[in-house]
């Protein structure tokens, strides 16, 4: 069953199911420019009372979700994360002691005995020796970085305002500040952009000594201004052909420097996966704070408004607002988790796929598996199947195979 709410409604935690939550996101919505392709919920031009107001309401809604230990009250989910994760927007523009009295407040009101992993995103253009500093002290153990390309050329394109020497100087101040976990993120396919403009990246990004790639291909989203101009013909799009090769090229240039595909778009050195992400890729639960912010709860999942006025009218109530509530089958849940994991790359094993759903995969899934491995886009065996690199080619089609099935 799918509600999608014309205006935000109320959920209330105590009519979820009960569950032990492991991870938060916080979802910051300022930027000082709007990137013309992000379609992230963002705003420009806010003063610093606003910032302030915006880290009072985080603590506040967080403060909505029941604190007791997992087990002692009887329904609804309690939340003791493994991971954190602060994104945008520009986590960066809020000022140093609003980002303390934030960072100190997830800490007070929830219980962080279990806390791995504490991401915050940054901009290479926004951040200080002082703010790297403070961060760490907080906590914070992984930063991650959106540079996107080293090319000047490919930057303006992408309405990015910062430089390409930018990004080695924040990687310094991060790194004398104490961060050892440090992820970059890179977009290929850019309007004007060539392999070997790709590849150059590629190679900095290796040289710079960081941990962890996350590199993505240049999507149109709808309503971004760089769709706007696709649709004006006023830039020309990457041919199909050559954005493969950039893909293939990627793997191949990261694998000799010894970063491993974990996922479709994420590389890293051994051991320096990231946690929170691999949270969403295994179907886990999480809760999110912050306007836009998107949350799951054992097949019932929403998201806040992407609207910062609504969501602050909201929370002052204290109320949790949320649209577009789903509550999904089990049977929809399992296509999902197989969705899912299928961007990773070990697959889908059918020990725990079948523990963690109540289905086998090879009964339910017999004819699609088969005819995917006949035609060489998945490598299937007694354990499980995954994704074969002719098969990453076309993996969200591949994916959608798996959501046909549905109660009867």
């Amino acid at each position: 069953m799918i509600y999608a709410p014309s205006a935000p409604t109320a959920i209330h935690p105590s009519s979820l199911p009960t569950a032990l939550v492991r991870a938060i996101y916080v979802h910051v919505p300022f930027c000082f420019h709007k990137c013309h392709y992000c379609d992230f919920y963002s705003i420009t031009r806010q003063p610093a009372r606003r910032m302030e107001q915006f880290v009072d309401l985080v603590l506040r809604e967080a403060a909505l979700w029941p604190q007791a230990g997992y087990g002692i009250a009887t329904v609804g989910p309690h939340v003791c994360p493994r991971t954190v994760f602060i994104g945008g927007g520009t986590p960066s523009l809020l000022p140093m002691e609003a980002m303390r009295r934030l960072i100190s407040g997830l800490h007070q009101r929830f219980d962080m005995a279990d806390l791995a992993e504490f991401t915050m995103e940054a901009n290479p253009a926004t951040v200080t020796a002082d703010y790297c500093a403070m961060l760490r002290d907080m906590g914070v153990n992984r930063l991650s970085f959106g540079a996107q390309s080293f090319n000047t050329t490919e930057l303006a394109t992408l309405q990015r305002y910062h430089r390409p020497e930018d990004i080695a100087r924040t990687l310094s101040l991060a790194r004398a500040a104490g961060f050892h976990r440090l992820n970059l993120d890179l977009i290929y396919a850019i309007p004007g952009q060539d392999l070997s403009s790709w590849l150059a990246s590629l190679q900095m990004a290796i040289s710079l000594g960081v941990n962890h790639l996350s590199c993505y291909g240049l999507t149109y989203e709808a309503n971004t201004p760089i769709s706007v101009r696709k649709q004006l013909g006023q830039i020309s799009t990457v041919d199909e052909a050559v954005e493969l090769k950039m893909l293939h090229g990627t793997c191949r240039c990261l694998a000799k420097a010894g970063f491993v595909p974990y996922e479709i778009s994420n590389y890293c050195l051994h051991g320096e996966e990231c946690r929170h992400n691999l949270l969403y890729w295994n179907g886990g639960d999480y809760i999110g704070l912050g306007p836009a912010a998107a949350s799951h709860i054992r097949g019932t999942r929403w998201r806040n408004p992407p609207n910062l006025d609504q969501w602050e009218q909201a929370i002052a109530r204290d109320t949790l607002p949320s649209m577009d509530i789903e509550h999904l089958s089990p049977l929809r849940r399992a296509g999902e988790l197989i969705m899912l994991q299928l961007r990773l790359r070990d697959g889908i094993n059918y020990v725990d796929f079948a523990a963690r759903t109540g289905y086998q995969a090879r009964k339910l899934y017999a004819g699609v598996i088969d005819q995917l491995a006949e035609l060489r886009l998945v490598a299937a065996d007694d354990r499980g199947f995954r994704l074969t690199e002719r098969g990453i080619d076309i993996s969200d089609t591949i994916a959608g195979q798996f959501l046909q099935p549905s109660d009867v």
